[in-house]
């Protein structure tokens, strides 16, 4: 684990502390908007450029745990996200929306992070990583149209503006540079550097993020705490429900282990861009993708634990 992964989860918490600390800075305010929408367009841009997209046949080497984890992932948790969302949150539709949008779209980074700490199969976690990202760009869309195309606050002209600004044009730039630069031998070089940058861009739209809605966070904080229900109950459920697949399935624990954490890891900078431009003036959905992964972060490490644990005695 590189020294930027280690501080991933405290830069982004620095950056949400420092933008509700200079929310009282008029420049920075007046600027933060389109901050966002430059930074996060260039942090999608910088991970479509690193996931090997050509790759995704490698995805069905292992077509259990291929089918598993999508089975899981695409048609379990979106099921299991809108009734929590239903349960908990109903009272309010900003925050429903923010939650089952960080549910839908599986983690397409840190969750490598935890795996390997975890002693679980690292390449079969990577090799699942391709699919993963393709169907949450197919799919975010698709249920949020299913689940809230009649809440009155889903709007398609939006939806189909973020879709083109933070996925389709950044996708087709990575794709244009990748082929300018497949025969150079600079490739791997410039490629590897943009790919460095993706957290400091995802930091600073985190950071504009939060000195634009300082003000609508710190009015509506006691209202979002109860999006800490719903988040928790999302991993006991889901790591309860991996343990038995894998048992049911008689996954080796390594396996195992991979399976936990890639259906168990949310937080996709994607949902966080097609909710700031899907949902312009609800931003409590945004402000809730960003805690999700707050409480998310310690929630894994202490999985990773617990797998080793069970590591112990598992057969």
């Amino acid at each position: 684990m590189d020294l930027i992964e280690k501080l991933e989860p405290v830069l982004i918490f620095g950056s949400v502390l420092l933008g509700l600390l200079c929310n009282n800075i008029t420049i920075l305010r007046q600027i933060s908007p389109s901050l966002i929408t430059i930074f996060l367009a260039l942090m999608l841009f910088t991970l479509f450029l690193d996931i090997p997209l050509k790759d995704i046949r490698n995805s069905f080497s292992n077509i259990k745990f291929t089918s598993t984890s999508l089975i899981i992932n695409f048609l379990w948790t979106p099921l299991l996200g809108y009734f929590l969302g239903n349960l908990f949150l109903n009272g309010n539709i900003d925050l429903f929306i923010g939650f089952v949008m960080l549910i839908l779209t599986p983690c397409t980074d840190w969750y490598l992070v935890f795996t390997k700490m975890s002693k679980g199969n690292l390449p079969l976690s990577l090799s699942i990583l391709p699919i993963n990202l393709v169907l949450q760009l197919i799919l975010l869309p698709v249920y949020l149209l299913i689940f809230f195309s009649s809440s009155n606050t889903l709007e398609l002209s939006s939806l189909a503006n973020s879709i083109i600004t933070f996925i389709v044009l950044p996708f087709i730039t990575s794709i244009i540079v990748k082929y300018v630069l497949k025969d150079k031998p600079i490739k791997d070089k410039i490629t590897a550097h943009l790919s460095n940058l993706q957290l400091i861009f995802l930091c600073i739209a985190i950071f504009a993020l939060f000195n634009t809605e300082a003000n609508t966070l710190l009015k509506n904080i006691n209202t979002i705490g109860i999006i800490f229900v719903p988040v928790i109950l999302f991993f006991i459920i889901n790591f309860i429900l991996d343990y038995i697949i894998a048992k049911k399935l008689k996954y080796n624990y390594e396996d195992y282990a991979s399976l936990t954490l890639t259906t168990l890891a949310r937080n996709s900078p994607l949902a966080l861009a097609i909710a700031i431009s899907s949902f312009p003036h609800n931003e409590l959905i945004a402000i809730a993708l960003v805690i999700g992964p707050l409480i998310e972060l310690p929630v894994l490490y202490i999985v990773s634990k617990i797998l080793l644990k069970i590591k112990k005695e598992y057969k």
